[in-house]
């Protein structure tokens, strides 16, 4: 199977629309997802999820029926989404995620095939989707790879990411690749990319993957938008100053919308049904985030979208 950028364009074509208005997980993953929208497609951010709790701006408000969520899924049919969890079981696919632009859907990667999940990030994603070239710079291409720790990904699992790099066919995928398999790229996130991060306070935990050659923990930024603003707009500049990007402005949030997050098992999941677990929980989003493990939010309804005005 190959993918096609013609293809996924013709089915989610607001996928390469401009103007659009947008959510992103509240992540680092998220943030550069944002700078990348703002500047190819002029999307407005309007505010942030962590899979719990959704902070939204009163402009987001007004487009809850037309937002974009980023670097996440969501359930409601109403919803576009783009993101790279794996999300069924068996292979059948809940109808609210038929407007979710997700890899694995596309692939056909349910749980029962979770070592040949996407490996990559939502931004490279969108880089091979929009056809942007890999910068040829150790420290951008080392930016984008600390997305989701795809660095490491590409030197734990060597199989499934050649598998997915012919599946994104047409791309140079092995000039990434390579240097996330190089003594270089473990140089630059030790010496330069990490202590940069954590400098400015962009690193609140770690992984268990680690790299080969010098054992780094890979490391990630989750953020809550009531207080780190400052750190959202650094990230964000950096990502505007190293690949010429026009950052977007920070959305002012009119309200946070509380969910209640949950996890059970998969093999309960499977025991009950996904449908009934979906209705019984008003499940908002979910994401099968281990071969055992089934996360869910909820606001508590399940046709009517968490953000009323």
């Amino acid at each position: 199977m190959n993918f096609n950028q013609k293809d996924i364009f013709h089915k989610f074509a607001w996928l390469n629309e401009k103007n659009h208005h947008f959510i992103i997980s509240a992540d680092y993953d998220g943030l550069i997802c944002a700078a990348f929208l703002n500047h190819y497609l002029n999307w407005k951010l309007e505010g942030y999820y962590d899979f719990e709790n959704i902070w939204i701006s009163k402009e987001g408000i007004k487009n809850k029926s037309n937002l974009i969520w980023v670097d996440l899924n969501i359930l409601p049919s109403q919803g576009r989404a783009i993101g790279g969890h794996i999300i069924t079981i068996d292979g059948t696919i809940p109808k609210g995620f038929r407007t979710s632009c997700n890899p694995n859907i596309l692939a056909g990667i349910s749980a029962e095939k979770f070592k040949f999940k996407f490996p990559f990030s939502t931004i490279l994603f969108l880089f091979w989707l929009h056809n942007i070239v890999i910068p040829n710079d150790n420290f951008k291409k080392s930016i984008l790879l600390h997305a989701d720790a795809v660095w490491l990904k590409m030197q734990q699992y060597p199989k499934n990411t050649e598998n997915w790099s012919k599946i994104l066919s047409n791309y140079n995928w092995n000039f990434l690749i390579d240097f996330a398999n190089s003594k270089i790229i473990e140089e630059i996130i030790d010496q330069r990319l990490y202590p940069n991060l954590i400098g400015i306070g962009a690193i609140s935990g770690k992984s268990k993957l680690k790299s080969k050659q010098r054992n780094i923990h890979s490391k990630e930024y989750k953020f809550n938008p009531d207080w780190d603003e400052d750190v959202i707009l650094y990230l964000l500049n950096l990502f505007g100053k190293h690949f010429q990007w026009t950052p977007p402005k920070i959305p002012k949030i009119e309200k946070c919308i509380l969910g209640e997050r949950n996890k059970i098992s998969l093999k309960d999941v499977k025991k009950i049904g996904i449908s009934k677990i979906l209705t019984k929980n008003r499940i908002f989003s979910y994401a099968i985030s281990s071969p055992k493990i089934f996360n869910f939010t909820s606001f508590g309804t399940v046709r009517k979208s968490p953000i009323n005005e």
